[in-house]
């Protein structure tokens, strides 16, 4: 009954079996199979139905208490009490900004914490971590937002926000973002990644034709390159310290600044499994952002855009 009551409670955060069913990985006929199977075991209805609603009634309201308190006793019980109790593999995935930024103190906070756990590291690039994860390959993913809705069977969780910036060569004269993007040759983020689709849309919003130049997907690649001369570039500033020798010139975009996002993604039927659990505070303790690191390799300015 454990899975069932896990559904009740998602059935009652979010107000009706299709919300829950999206949460859960599951069809809304399979929610309601689910919920008749917990009322069949309990004894007595948990919902009021009319036509195509079902609200929770006072059984339900009290069956929803005590869900909650059976599903953290649980996961106390599944919960190792002492560092060696957690055992397994985890199969990590992620883009290279992350293996780079904030992965490593978590996987080192991560072997203190649990030793016996054995992690795989398997790099990639966005699109294929998400189909990677989706197919039960990984069992979660560092990696951008897609810009699309993902599968209902996949929870995504936002791990942080990385504000694209402007970088040039450093003697290369001008202060106006939008002026040098419409003179200076482009070293393009991959229009077909999910941070280069970013970039596609804030020149389309600001009219911007670019001058062609080079078009790849690593972003230490594109520091380099834009540090030789050979054009300016639009990255999340995460990007600007993969590479700390790389020395380039970098302008805030200002009110005209854009996002990308980076999220954990895995499946819903394994967000709550201890060794995953484990590794999500890892990360979440890991305590750096983009801006802490590398900040002496750079010439930062601000520009706020007309």
């Amino acid at each position: 009954m454990i899975r069932e009551m896990k559904t009740l409670l998602s059935v009652a955060q979010l107000g009706t079996f299709v919300a829950a069913g999206n949460r859960v990985g599951l069809t809304q006929s399979a929610v309601s199979a689910q919920m008749r199977s917990l009322e069949q075991a309990v004894g007595t209805p948990l919902f009021e139905r009319t036509g195509r609603t079902a609200t929770l009634n006072a059984a339900g309201q009290r069956a929803v208490r005590m869900a909650t308190e059976i599903l953290q006793i649980y996961e106390r019980l599944c919960t190792p009490e002492q560092p060696d109790g957690y055992h397994g593999s985890l199969t990590l995935g992620a883009i290279a900004s992350a293996q780079t930024g904030m992965l490593p103190a978590a996987l080192v906070h991560l072997r203190e914490t649990a030793p016996q756990v054995q992690t795989k590291l398997v790099p990639g690039v966005s699109l294929n971590l998400l189909s990677a994860v989706d197919a039960g390959e990984l069992d979660l993913a560092i990696m951008i937002r897609p810009p699309f809705a993902v599968p209902k069977e996949l929870r995504v969780e936002l791990l942080a926000q990385e504000p694209f910036v402007l970088i040039c060569p450093l003697d290369l004269p001008g202060d106006d973002p939008l002026q040098l993007l419409r003179d200076q040759p482009l070293v393009r983020y991959d229009r077909h990644s999910f941070g280069g689709r970013l970039v596609s849309n804030f020149l389309r919003e600001q009219r911007i034709e670019a001058r062609a130049g080079l078009e790849l997907d690593e972003l230490d690649a594109i520091v380099r390159m834009v540090a030789a001369g050979l054009g300016v570039s639009l990255i999340p500033r995460a990007g600007l310290w993969l590479q700390q020798p790389a020395r380039v010139r970098v302008l805030e975009l200002g009110p005209l600044t854009f996002h990308r996002e980076l999220v954990l993604v895995l499946r819903h039927a394994q967000h709550r499994q201890p060794l995953i659990q484990l590794f999500r505070q890892c990360l979440g303790g890991t305590g750096e952002t983009a801006d802490q690191i590398g900040g002496d390799a750079l010439t930062t300015r601000r520009h706020s855009p007309s």
